[in-house]
């Protein structure tokens, strides 16, 4: 995996890397998202579905653990794996059926997970904040 790392300065750099990321996810691809609370993680995701023209609010799933977004060629399943107290709770959510339909996955906390999601993912993003100064993100990954 060939690894890309950019400072995130701005929301439009966000949009700029999701819509490279929208540009290449297909159905079956899974994403882990790592990094800290507060790192951008769903803003990330936010800024992604508006680039597959999403319109409205984009409600994070980290009490639900998973929102999910019929688009066009597949639908965009978001989970928040944060609150997971146990990956067991994972059978729950019915993640064997969600992996039938042509389906992608964002997974926020996937180390809550403890190994037990379904697939490896085809991505992974790290968010970092950048400790010289806290409102710029750092981000690595593809």
């Amino acid at each position: 995996m060939s690894v890309l790392t950019s400072n995130i300065l701005n929301l439009s750099n966000l949009n700029t890397l999701a819509e490279k990321l929208s540009r290449q996810l297909k159905a079956g691809d899974v994403c882990f998202l790592h990094g800290e609370l507060g790192a951008g993680k769903t803003t990330f995701v936010q800024k992604l579905l508006e680039s597959y023209g999403l319109k409205g609010k984009v409600k994070s799933p980290t009490y639900g653990l998973l929102e999910s977004y019929e688009l066009e060629k597949f639908t965009l399943h978001h989970m928040d794996l944060y609150r997971l107290k146990d990956p067991e709770e994972l059978i729950y959510l019915g993640l064997d059926d969600l992996f039938k339909a042509p389906s992608v996955f964002l997974v926020e906390w996937p180390e809550k997970a403890c190994g037990s999601f379904p697939t490896p993912p085809t991505y992974q993003l790290y968010f970092y904040h950048v400790l010289e100064n806290p409102d710029v993100r750092r981000y690595a990954g593809f």
